[in-house]
């Protein structure tokens, strides 16, 4: 629907590192009540798991998964998006991918790789790294000073085979290995 709408935009699919991602989403659960209640009833219910899964628009049978663990929500929801973004890619949808730690690492650089590729003027990469200094959530309960303070899921060795079983069944790098996808844009 939007290629027909809008023929000349671009689709960027943003992705970080999926431990990162499965920390971030367990403390975002925990200023949110129902996400809370329901990622803990997903551990002991594969049932609870699979609703959350279809709420998604995905089937957790599909990947193999359940919500075993503190991390597994996170890991789960990465996981499937970034298989649907592979399996765009891979379909020749026109889409590219944008690795969050490479915003972080080298900002002005990656800045003016994205406004090239969206056919944008690259002098306003000064102005776009500026963002990078403000948290987007700031006036929100998912704010780094509030969600900040909560404590991390542990990564146990029993955590890190479950998580890489999921891993595996969406087809994407398994914890250690370089988490680089296909169709990564990089300044590099």
């Amino acid at each position: 629907m939007y290629r027909e709408l809008f023929p000349s935009s671009k689709c960027l699919f943003i992705y970080r590192d999926i431990v990162k991602v499965a920390k971030s989403v367990h403390r975002s659960s925990q200023v949110t009540p129902a996400a809370h209640i329901i990622f803990q009833l997903g551990k002991w219910s594969n049932h609870v798991g699979n609703m959350m899964a279809k709420s998604f628009g995905f089937n957790l049978s599909d990947f193999g998964g359940s919500l075993g663990n503190d991390m597994m929500p996170g890991v789960l929801l990465a996981g499937m998006t970034t298989a649907t973004y592979l399996d765009m890619y891979r379909h020749g949808f026109d889409i590219r991918a944008l690795r969050y730690e490479d915003l972080v690492a080298r900002p002005l650089d990656m800045c003016r790789v994205i406004l090239e590729f969206c056919r944008l003027p690259v002098s306003l990469s000064e102005q776009a790294v500026t963002a990078f200094n403000v948290d987007s959530q700031r006036n929100s309960l998912y704010a780094r000073s509030v969600i900040g303070h909560f404590k991390e899921p542990e990564m146990t060795a029993q955590v890190k085979e479950q998580i890489n079983e999921l891993l595996k069944n969406c087809g994407l790098p398994l914890i250690g290995e370089p988490g680089v996808i296909e169709g990564t844009l990089s300044c590099c």
